[in-house]
């Protein structure tokens, strides 16, 4: 597998998504004496946590390390707070940096940090999930979650570089590479409909982790995203919103659960299949590509139905209300208007929203 390189192009703040087997790229990076915060979490501090430090001590950077507990519960204002003192007690200055090694939730709340802190640091991705290798260390979305709904508190700040080590995938849980199969699915539905349809071709090798299979998705993945960060960086003419596929009733659904119980992935998987329910009932899909779609889900590992009271959709639905893609109190859908191709600002009736729910529901 050759080293491949991804460029987000936004002017001054541009930056490159390197895809390799180690994290050879870090040592590269001018650390010049400069101080970085590493935060990671306890599931991957003690797995990538030291060879992760001693690249970036290698560019010359102070590596001052800061772990967090794993998992979604973590990415909340106090733990936030914790970060900033950890910050302070670093000594870092404008000159320093904030380094992300983990998942989908350490990038988000190391992002945030960056975003924030003395009014914004340099910030570096590190993901070892697939999931955030495709998605979330891509495209400067940072933020922590309320008890009202996830991130609903963060803002847009681009990582200076995102370093992809696919080596860490081998230690993922099963589960969680799984999850992240779900957003691979997501931009083929959305962007790419002969990379959709392919992706049933490699399921074997994708389950496998085959590396040149993997380097080759997520660089596609990595490029679909980019191109979309390109054109609307901070989701204001509605490019960007496509990438939202899945997350309104995704998202509604981990907050309902406490963000216990479903990952994220497993959650959007969820919320593609009602997203596509309810394409067909606005004429975007046929019968047969959602149950295609289903099929494809369901033999990447992703669960397809809600396991849920049916009395939860009142909370449920309130949840979606407060989705930060509502507007002027409407709720607002992406749907697909074929595969490959997706709109943005759909409104759907409340007869089909709880019609759909009791599909997926069981």
């Amino acid at each position: 597998m050759n080293n491949e390189s991804i460029n987000v192009n936004l002017g001054e703040r541009s930056y490159a998504i390197r895809i390799t087997r180690d994290f050879g790229p870090l040592s590269a990076l001018p650390g010049n004496g400069r101080k970085t915060l590493l935060i990671s979490d306890t599931n991957v501090t003690p797995l990538y946590g030291e060879a992760c430090r001693t690249a970036l001590q290698a560019a010359g950077f102070t590596v001052i390390p800061a772990t967090v507990d794993a998992g979604e519960l973590s990415k909340n204002l106090d733990v936030t707070a914790s970060l900033y003192n950890a910050c302070t007690a670093a000594g870092l200055d404008r000159g320093s940096s904030i380094t992300a090694l983990g998942g989908g939730v350490v990038g988000d709340l190391a992002g945030f940090v960056a975003a924030t802190y003395l009014r914004g640091l340099d910030f570096i991705q590190v993901p070892t999930s697939l999931l955030a290798m495709v998605d979330s260390s891509v495209g400067g979305k940072t933020g922590v979650n309320l008890a009202g709904g996830k991130n609903l508190v963060g803002c847009f700040y681009q990582p200076a570089e995102v370093v992809v080590n696919l080596q860490t995938l081998k230690t993922l849980p099963d589960r969680e590479y799984q999850s992240g199969l779900a957003e691979v699915v997501k931009y083929g539905l959305i962007l790419d409909g002969d990379f959709y349809r392919q992706l049933s071709d490699t399921t074997t090798a994708l389950r496998a982790l085959d590396d040149d299979e993997l380097a080759k998705v997520i660089a596609r993945c990595c490029t679909l995203k980019a191109a979309v960060v390109t054109r609307d960086e901070h989701e204001r003419c509605g490019q960007r919103a496509l990438l939202n596929f899945g997350h309104t009733f995704g998202h509604a659904v981990e907050a309902w659960s406490g963000y216990q119980g479903l990952l994220h992935g497993e959650a959007v998987a969820i919320g593609m299949v009602f997203a596509a329910r309810l394409s067909q009932r606005y004429g975007g899909l046929s019968g047969e590509e959602v149950e295609r779609l289903e099929r494809n889900l369901a033999a990447l590992g992703l669960p397809i139905r809600l396991t849920a009271p049916a009395d939860a959709w009142t909370d449920i639905r309130n949840r979606m209300q407060s989705d930060k893609k509502s507007a002027g109190g409407r709720l607002q859908f992406v749907l697909l208007d074929g595969i490959g191709r997706a709109s943005a600002n759909r409104r759907v009736t409340e007869t089909d929203l709880t019609e759909v729910w009791n599909v997926i529901r069981h």
